[in-house]
């Protein structure tokens, strides 16, 4: 038998709704997926800056906190230069005061002849030469002239050779040194300085670990004392 036009409609109708059926249900299947793909990129992108971010602030955080260490090095440095300095000060000051007491040496009319010929006789002994110019002071030129010929003698005792030594009386010592006297030889060519200041300087050169100890205490990150 034929089927009718009626019949014809309905399976048409009925084909119709179940493709759109379809189409609607694939329709929602690629939104879902869509929707899901959506999700995970945002989420991805999300996290990729959150890490650029939290990156960018650990490495501010980083030269912040090198920033800081560097500065309180500068600051640690200065502030113990500045300490080394006023130590440095301070020990100069002790032997400048040490210098300005020489000439109360000088001045003591009992103690400085016998500290003077000590002078003059640790000169001798260090040049050994036969033929010597001495200067010193002109104020101590008349005690030099009497003290000279008792050193002669034990120079000759001792070392078993004369030595002349003449007076320089055209270059004295400046008035302002404390005393003592430089003696030379072979024209100026060899020189030794026996005042009471080159002496100062040779002790201070010797004593000064000794003062820092004495003054300031003992230095902790000292290792070597030689």
């Amino acid at each position: 038998m034929g089927i009718s036009d009626n019949d014809v409609q309905k399976q048409l109708s009925h084909m119709m709704a179940f493709i759109e059926q379809e189409a609607n249900e694939k329709a929602e299947e690629i939104d879902a997926k869509a929707e899901e793909e959506f999700n995970i990129e945002k989420g991805r992108l999300v996290q990729q800056q959150r890490t650029k971010i939290l990156e960018y602030y650990e490495k501010k955080e980083k030269q912040v906190e090198l920033q800081r260490k560097i500065q309180s090095s500068n600051m640690l440095n200065q502030g113990r230069l500045k300490c080394l300095k006023a130590r440095e000060d301070h020990l100069n000051n002790v032997l400048d005061e040490a210098r300005a007491n020489l000439s109360r040496i000088s001045a003591d009319t009992q103690r400085y002849p016998s500290i003077l010929k000590g002078l003059i006789m640790q000169a001798l002994f260090q040049l050994l030469e036969k033929d010597v110019v001495l200067r010193c002071r002109q104020k101590d030129e008349a005690l030099v002239s009497d003290l000279l010929p008792e050193c002669l003698d034990e120079l000759q005792k001792v070392w078993g050779n004369s030595c002349k030594v003449h007076i320089d009386k055209e270059h004295y010592l400046s008035a302002d040194n404390a005393g003592g006297v430089v003696v030379s030889a072979m024209a100026g060519k060899i020189s030794v300085s026996s005042t009471l200041e080159s002496r100062l300087d040779l002790i201070a050169g010797q004593i000064i670990p000794q003062m820092r100890t004495a003054l300031f205490g003992a230095n902790p990150n000292r290792k070597f004392f030689d």
